[in-house]
């Protein structure tokens, strides 16, 4: 199963760890852009060492005044339109968290 998981929210989801697939994605949406630029302590969010491929929506990158410089680079900064092309071509599950 191929599988994404929209993040909206900077908390953490536990949820995240017991999720499993054979192609797993994070995509970070709203408040959860949060987690691809803060550091907590000077660290990344352990959310960006998940075995995952990374996305974060740029226009709610830009919506909060972060520039997509920024992100940490094992994030791909992707528009609407990559996002719908991940959903349709990408994925055959979603999960929004």
């Amino acid at each position: 199963m191929k599988l994404v998981v929209f993040v909206n929210e900077y908390k953490e989801p536990p949820i995240l760890d017991r999720l499993k697939a054979e192609k797993f994605g994070i995509v970070f949406v709203q408040n959860g852009v949060y987690h691809t630029t803060l550091k907590k302590d000077g660290n990344s969010s352990p959310l960006l060492s998940k075995d995952a491929e990374l996305y974060a929506l740029s226009e709610d990158l830009e919506s909060r005044g972060l520039s997509a410089d920024k992100v940490d680079p094992k994030v791909k900064v992707i528009n609407y339109e990559g996002l719908v092309d991940l959903i349709f071509n990408d994925y055959e599950k979603i999960i929004w968290l």
